[in-house]
């Protein structure tokens, strides 16, 4: 069947699923469609961010969002759950036999929410946490200042190194001093594989509980290309929609040494869940975990796995060898983070999204600017890896993004607020007539198209 041919075949499926909301909505369907195509014609580099297969759409799509289902399994607070139980049951252990846990939470809506979950179970208000800095690479949920876990926990944060690599002289000090209740170990933007088993050695000196926040690294986890911090962490939280490539949502899972620590844990994050946090779970979405948990079950996932972290590296080579200087010098996972100048994340950001490449901007350790105006770039390839690229792809992506880091060079934002939203605004009209910019989104269009997204990969 010639592309032509197969393109009018993949539009008339698409018409067909949107066709209620065709007709029903238009215009709606109309910014569905816009969506679509801006995905299929652009490469999607954000480290968060993945393709589901068709199955997980059609669970997240099916007659289980009706349902109301207050409680767990057996225990519900409405009647009518029968199918629903079984189900919650399933994703349950499927996630328990992959990541190697006795215990498992599927009903979280998101991650931040499944974190917060654990802080309510573990902690009390006042209790003294600790977690990666946000600039350094730490989620929100970790405690930091502007998240309720900083408002009702005393957050100390830990810190990185210049090399991008989490500074243990420093923690063990932070540690010992401070005695915190409870440790994240697990971030957003960190390029090194987590140390588990050394941040467990000193947490267990002082009696804390470790929580291992491996929302972005799951899948590789699964694929054995990350260490799993089951044999190390008391708790482990992750979101479903990164590199495990489900619904999303999130889990929380404790381990065997946590049900140790405390043979009521898995009560007590039972309980944060609802109704200590949440009402009734998402049943559409806990069948889109299932259904992604079978998935990753499978050694084609497991070579999946293995090709994200080739071809981060890979990109990470081919940015360097153009001149690009990268957080780390490299990356062990699926992410990488260029250092593009003081406060220049929103000029490259804007250049590459308009040449058909998104990332996002991102803070770098030892943050010179601010986080709305931070001084680096965070990319990954999950999403492009789940398209079919490989090492020849990523050789062609990483000149694309030095030819248009390169291009902006000499854009610097001005002092002042409102100054910096004009100058953004401004910037982004002028290049949407850049040749060079264009020349680019042309080629990147035509690259897509070679890797068109599947509607299944197992």
């Amino acid at each position: 069947m010639n592309t032509v041919k197969k393109q009018k075949n993949k539009a008339n499926v698409l018409r067909q699923r949107y066709a209620a909301i065709k007709s029903s909505d238009p215009e709606l369907y109309y910014l569905i469609r816009c969506e679509q195509k801006r995905q299929s014609d652009t490469l999607e580099l954000i480290p968060s961010e993945n393709i589901v297969s068709k199955a997980v759409l059609e669970a997240m799509g099916s007659v289980l969002t009706n349902k109301y289902s207050e409680g767990y399994p057996g225990a519900r607070y409405y009647g009518g759950n029968e199918c629903i139980d079984k189900i919650e049951t399933l994703a349950i252990e499927r996630a328990k036999k992959l990541f190697d846990v006795p215990y498992a939470n599927v009903q979280p809506y998101s991650g931040s929410p499944a974190n917060f979950a654990v802080c309510l179970a573990i902690c009390n208000p006042g209790d003294t946490i600790m977690g990666l800095h946000l600039f350094d690479g730490g989620h929100l949920t970790h405690g930091w200042k502007k998240s309720v876990t900083g408002k009702l926990y005393n957050s100390i944060p830990y810190h990185v190194k210049e090399n991008g690599e989490i500074d243990f002289t420093s923690l063990r000090n932070l540690i010992t001093k401070h005695k915190p209740r409870l440790i994240w170990v697990g971030a957003t933007a960190y390029t090194k594989a987590f140390p588990f088993k050394k941040i467990a050695k000193i947490a267990d000196e002082v009696g804390a509980y470790l929580v291992a926040d491996i929302a972005h690294i799951a899948g590789l986890v699964i694929s054995g290309v990350h260490e799993s911090p089951s044999p190390y962490a008391h708790v482990i939280t992750t979101t479903t929609h990164k590199t495990l490539r489900g619904p999303r949502g999130g889990m929380i899972m404790v381990t065997d040494k946590g049900a140790r620590k405390d043979p009521e844990l898995a009560n007590k994050i039972n309980a944060a869940i609802i109704p200590g946090s949440q009402g009734g779970p998402h049943n559409h979405i806990t069948a889109g975990i299932a259904v992604a948990l079978k998935e990753a079950d499978t050694p084609a996932f497991r070579k999946y796995g293995k090709k994200v972290v080739k071809n981060a590296q890979a990109l990470a080579s081919e940015l360097i060898k153009r001149g690009l200087s990268l957080v780390g010098d490299c990356t062990e996972n699926h992410l990488i983070l260029v250092k593009v100048g003081k406060g220049r994340g929103p000029i490259v950001e804007i250049a590459l999204d308009l040449a058909g490449i998104t990332v996002n901007k991102n803070t770098i350790p030892n943050e010179p600017s601010t986080p709305f105006y931070p001084s680096g770039i965070r990319l990954g390839t999950p999403s492009v890896t789940t398209r079919g690229m490989g090492v020849t792809e990523m050789k062609k992506i990483g000149k694309w993004i030095a030819q248009i880091v390169n291009l902006v060079r000499d854009e610097k934002l001005p002092p002042g607020k409102s100054a910096k939203e004009k100058f953004l605004k401004n910037l982004k009209t002028k290049l949407e007539t850049d040749t060079e910019i264009k020349q680019v989104r042309r080629q990147v269009k035509e690259l897509c198209q070679k890797f068109p997204i599947r509607e299944t990969f197992i």
